[in-house]
């Protein structure tokens, strides 16, 4: 079954530029930087619990066209969440049986673009249908997996949660919770907030469902990345750091989570809204 969550894809104009701004947002340099079949180009950040994948068009290709035409209508965001799984195969047949379509399973394959190392990967895709808009993979990592390399305190180690708006909050539990089978760890109506949050917990990190309360139920309108909130262990220094890197952030501040501390990222994120937090003394 699914172990966590392998990705993020966030789509970019240009790879040199996008990695060169997410390398100082994270405080940290990219792991793996390749050339993608049908004209794109892909740079990924290994870390401790997830990885995130930049992905921009380069040169000719039906791949640099359909990014092409995602860049020109929304601008650049994250667009996928790509989950782990220990076995493709049977979680293909899984998901067959609880009605989410699987397309077939496919290999993948990446080589290094300056040091000619390989990676493999099984893969296969849900449906946009099935998963309320947002693009979702289930991938098994084969040879070459990337692991984790420790962070300086002021850089991110990890992803603590991703938020994702919804106008059908039923339709989120019933996809992420019964039919990928993801952890329910909290269901909560908070007037005061204007919100209805629902929490998954799958890989030591949450993935985070928000529903607008002054917003009506639609459950024709397709869910939407909201943005993505980092995990450093020196949240002074990160917030050190980002400064003198030329971000505008904010103060910091006390986080909602008791004993957690956060400031926001006010620009240079590539259209994803974005926090930092650390957990101290924990």
């Amino acid at each position: 079954m699914i172990t966590g969550l392998d990705h993020l894809v966030l789509v970019c104009p240009e790879i040199t530029s996008g990695v060169a701004v997410y390398e100082k947002l994270l405080g940290r340099k990219a792991d793996w930087r390749a050339d993608v079949e049908g004209g794109g180009a892909s740079a990924l950040f290994r870390l401790g619990n997830t990885a995130l994948e930049l992905l921009a068009p380069a040169g000719e290709g039906p791949l640099a066209a359909r990014l092409a035409e995602i860049i020109e209508a929304d601008g650049p965001g994250l667009t996928t969440l790509a989950f782990g799984s220990d076995g493709t195969a049977g979680d293909h047949d899984t998901f067959t049986r609880r009605g989410l379509e699987p397309e077939p399973v496919a290999d993948g394959q990446s080589v290094h673009s300056q040091t000619g190392a390989a990676r493999a990967w099984q893969r296969f895709r849900i449906p946009d249908t099935k998963t309320g808009g947002i693009k979702v993979f289930i991938i098994e990592p084969g040879e070459g997996a990337l692991q984790p390399h420790p962070a300086p305190a002021d850089a991110v180690h990890g992803l603590d949660h991703a938020v994702i708006n919804t106008a059908a909050p039923d339709r989120t539990l019933a996809f992420y919770g019964a039919k990928l089978g993801l952890r329910l760890a909290m269901d909560r109506t908070n007037p005061d907030w204007g919100v209805r949050l629902i929490f998954f917990r799958t890989g030591s990190l949450t993935i985070e469902i928000a529903q607008r309360l002054a917003d009506p139920e639609d459950y024709t309108k397709a869910d939407s990345f909201w943005g993505l909130t980092w995990a450093v262990a020196d949240i002074a220094a990160a917030h050190a750091r980002l400064t003198s890197s030329g971000f505008e952030v904010s103060e910091i501040r006390k986080g909602r989570k008791p004993g957690s501390r956060v400031f926001t990222v006010r620009n240079g994120t590539m259209n994803v809204p974005t926090l930092f937090i650390a957990h101290e003394g924990v």
